[in-house]
C-alpha cells in the first residue's frame, strides 16, 4: 500500500512539474508574440492582395493553402532553423534577415513603380485563353504569397526566440511552436473574415427579416471594395516598413548606427514638438515618425533594388534554373 501511494506521490509530483512547463510555454509564448505584434499586423494586411480578383468560391481555398504553406514554414523550416542558427551561428542571423528585409523593399517598391507605370492604361478583357489560365494564376499568387509570408514569418519568429529566456531548447522549441500556431490561426483567421466580408454582407442584405440588418448587410458590401483597396495599400506600405526597419536595425547591429540613430532623434523631436504643441501622444507620434521613415529609407532601397534585381539577378536565377520569365511574373 506505501508503495502505490509512493507511486501516486511521484505521479502527482511530475503532473505539477508538468502542468508548471505548460504554464511557462504558453506564458513565455504570450510574451514572445506580442513583441512580434507589428509583424503580425503587417502580415494580416498583406495577404488579402493576393486573394482579391478571384472568384468568392475560390477565396477560402486561396487562404488556406497559403495557411497551410504559412504554417509549414514556420514549423518545418524556420523553428528548427532559428533554434540551431541561434546554437551555432548566431552570427549570421541578422545578415538573413536583412536579405529578407531587402526584399520586402524590392516587392514593395516594385508594386508602387507598377502601378504608377501603368496608370490610365485601361485594363483589357480577358481572353478565353487567359480566363482559362485562371488556375495558373491562383498558382502564382499562392507562391507569391507563401514566399512574402515565408520572410514576415522568419521576422515573426526570430523576434519571439529574442525574447525568450535562456532555457533548454525544447522549452524554446516548444515555445516558438504555440507562436507559429496561434499566430497563423490568428492572422489567417482574421484575413479569412476580410475576404468573405462582402459575402455575408449580401447574405444580410437579401435574407434578413430586419431592415436595419439589411441596411447593415448593404452597407458592407458597398464598402468593402473600399476597404480591400485601402488594404492593399496598407499591406504594401506595411512591406516597405516592415522591410526597411529590418535593414536599418541589422545595419546598427552590424555597427553601422548612423541610419538608426538619425531616425530615432527625428522621431523623437518630432514628438516633443508635438508635445510642445499641445498634443499628448507622444508614444504614437515617435512610433509614426519611425514607421514612416523606416518605409521611406525601404521605398528608396526598393527603388534602387529594381534595376538590381530584374536586370541582373533575375536573369541570372533564370539562366540558371533554365525558367523563362514572363510578362506577367511581376
Amino acid at each position: 500500500m506505501s508503495g502505490l501511494l509512493a507511486l501516486l506521490d511521484d505521479v502527482a509530483a511530475i503532473a505539477k512539474v508538468a502542468a508548471a512547463s505548460v504554464d511557462d510555454v504558453l506564458g513565455q509564448a504570450a510574451k514572445a508574440g506580442s513583441k512580434a505584434a507589428g509583424a503580425v499586423i503587417d502580415d494580416a494586411a498583406v495577404t488579402p492582395k493576393y486573394v482579391t480578383g478571384f472568384s468568392p468560391a475560390r477565396e477560402l481555398p486561396i487562404v488556406w493553402r497559403i495557411a497551410r504553406g504559412s504554417m509549414f514554414n514556420k514549423l518545418v523550416f524556420l523553428l528548427p532553423a532559428g533554434l540551431l542558427l541561434n546554437t551555432f551561428a548566431p552570427w549570421i542571423i541578422t545578415p538573413l534577415l536583412m536579405l529578407g528585409g531587402a526584399y520586402l523593399c524590392f516587392e514593395g517598391a516594385e508594386k508602387i513603380w507598377h502601378a504608377f507605370a501603368h496608370r490610365g492604361h485601361e485594363e483589357k478583357p480577358k481572353t478565353v485563353a487567359e480566363a482559362i489560365d485562371a488556375a495558373h494564376l491562383e498558382e502564382q499568387k499562392v507562391k507569391g504569397a507563401i514566399k512574402t509570408d515565408f520572410i514576415l514569418s522568419a521576422e515573426i519568429m526570430t523576434i519571439a526566440l529574442s525574447e525568450i529566456p535562456d532555457g533548454s531548447i525544447w522549452m524554446e522549441a516548444a515555445t516558438l511552436a504555440v507562436v507559429a500556431i496561434g499566430i497563423t490561426v490568428m492572422v489567417y483567421g482574421s484575413v479569412a473574415l476580410i475576404v468573405k466580408a462582402d459575402d455575408v454582407g449580401l447574405h444580410l442584405s437579401t435574407e434578413s427579416a430586419i431592415g436595419a440588418v439589411r441596411a447593415l448587410g448593404r452597407g458592407i458590401v458597398k464598402a468593402m471594395p473600399a476597404f480591400l483597396k485601402i488594404l492593399t495599400i496598407v499591406g504594401t506600405a506595411a512591406m516597405l516598413w516592415v522591410g526597411g526597419s529590418i535593414v536599418i536595425h541589422g545595419l546598427k547591429d552590424l555597427g553601422l548606427k548612423s541610419i538608426y540613430s538619425s531616425i530615432h532623434d527625428i522621431s523623437h523631436t518630432v514628438a516633443q514638438i508635438a508635445v510642445d504643441a499641445g498634443l499628448k501622444a507622444e508614444g504614437f507620434i515617435t512610433w509614426f515618425s519611425t514607421a514612416t521613415l523606416d518605409g521611406i529609407f525601404g521605398l528608396a532601397l526598393g527603388l534602387i533594388l529594381i534595376p538590381i534585381v530584374l536586370k541582373i539577378i533575375m536573369p541570372i536565377a533564370n539562366a540558371i534554373t533554365g525558367k523563362k520569365e514572363t510578362a506577367g511574373d511581376h
